[in-house]
């Protein structure tokens, strides 16, 4: 037999039943307790995949996007450009310098080659005239990228196209004739412009 405590003056002690909002913080503190045992951790952002595909990277005219290399390949990075003086070869300035001290120290690294060699880089509408102190077989095909995809996507280019629009047409020292024209693919590559058009 079940016995029931009892008040001091021997009434039964109410059952406590709890009202609606009793019941609804027991059914938040359950679920934050099947949550907290799912596995999900603090463990901040984390780095994955290839770098991300988008828009030409300015803002106004003081941005510069410059390709250096990783061991996946081409990664652009954003840098203020010289005040007054954003465009093409602004951006193919600031790719000749290299990366930073804490750009290198992030695993980025750059295949052109160093020396006082002088690119020289014009902007018209919806392309680039690059000027190289090279023969493009002379460089590796890396090299060639960044300074396609670089030019490409400064800012300063005529006719509000993006990156994978713009035309680059490279003209190489000592060689007269018409300029290679390429264009900058999605995944930070030089690719003739018949091929970039599928045409090719």
């Amino acid at each position: 037999m079940r016995s029931e405590r009892t008040l001091g003056d021997g009434r039964p002690r109410a059952r406590y039943r709890p009202g609606p909002r009793g019941r609804a913080a027991a059914g938040l503190l359950l679920a934050v307790a099947l949550l907290t045992g799912c596995g999900v951790g603090d463990t901040g952002p984390l780095a994955a995949g290839a770098p991300a595909k988008g828009r030409r990277t300015t803002d106004g005219e003081g941005r510069l996007r410059v390709y250096f290399l990783t061991r996946h390949g081409s990664w652009p990075v954003t840098r203020p450009a010289p005040e007054g003086t954003a465009g093409p070869q602004a951006a193919l300035d600031a790719l000749l310098d290299g990366p930073t001290r804490a750009e290198r120290g992030r695993g980025l690294r750059t295949a052109v080659p160093r020396g006082a060699h002088v690119v020289r880089a014009r902007a018209s509408a919806g392309a680039v005239d690059l000027n190289l102190p090279w023969v493009v077989a002379e460089l590796d095909r890396a090299a060639v990228n960044q300074l396609v995809c670089t030019a490409a996507a400064a800012p300063g280019v005529p006719g509000g196209r993006e990156p994978a629009d713009v035309t680059v047409r490279v003209h190489e020292s000592g060689i007269s004739g018409e300029a290679w024209s390429v264009r900058c693919d999605e995944n930070g590559a030089a690719a003739p412009v018949e091929t970039a058009d599928g045409a090719g």
